[in-house]
């Protein structure tokens, strides 16, 4: 599950896939913005059929916390 979100923030965001890490920060690291992250989170939510409520956005800042949530909201 890790590489297929570091594949779609990598597409998503244009960066380069070798250097996002589960300690990556999707703002400070990747320089995302805040629509970025919504887009981003769009995406992920349709790959992997999840929702992520507009609450829980602020708590999803690395890579970790995004793979973290979708695995335990599938």
């Amino acid at each position: 599950m890790f590489e297929q979100i570091v594949e779609i923030i990598s597409k998503q965001l244009k960066a380069d896939p070798e250097k996002i890490l589960p300690k990556t920060n999707v703002m400070e690291d990747l320089g995302a913005d805040s629509l970025d992250v919504v887009e981003l989170l769009m995406s992920i939510e349709e790959s992997f059929e999840v929702t992520v409520p507009d609450e829980d956005i602020p708590a999803l800042k690395t890579v970790q916390d995004i793979v973290d949530y979708v695995e335990s909201h599938q």
